[in-house]
């Protein structure tokens, strides 16, 4: 159903109520409970700061994103997508202590 893959520099354009045009940067896309889910961040803004918005299907078949309205749903979301970020700053670390070990066996081997 999702047609965006993160990393590949997707914009989502989104209306506000007043008619106004504001664009996203795909940060990532999840699944939970089958549903999927779409995390943004303005573009062109470092802000730290996301939205999370749902994917689904009108009765054309046509792809939307819509704000989650249920709190609970909200929190299983944004749990979830914490949780990847904190199993993705792991790896990284991981990543980081296996280069420092590499410079370290470079340097001895001088």
């Amino acid at each position: 159903m999702c047609k965006f893959m993160p990393g590949q520099d997707d914009v989502v354009t989104l209306v506000d109520e007043e008619g106004a045009e504001h664009d996203f940067n795909v940060i990532d896309v999840i699944e939970v409970d089958e549903c999927e889910y779409v995390v943004l961040e303005p573009a062109g803004e470092e802000s730290g700061e996301a939205i999370i918005l749902k994917f689904i299907q009108d009765e054309d078949g046509n792809d939307l994103l819509v704000d989650i309205e249920d709190d609970e749903e909200w929190e299983k979301v944004a749990d979830a997508w914490g949780e990847l970020n904190d199993e993705d700053e792991d790896e990284d670390e991981d990543d980081d202590e296996l280069e420092d070990d590499e410079c370290e066996d470079d340097e001895e081997d001088e």
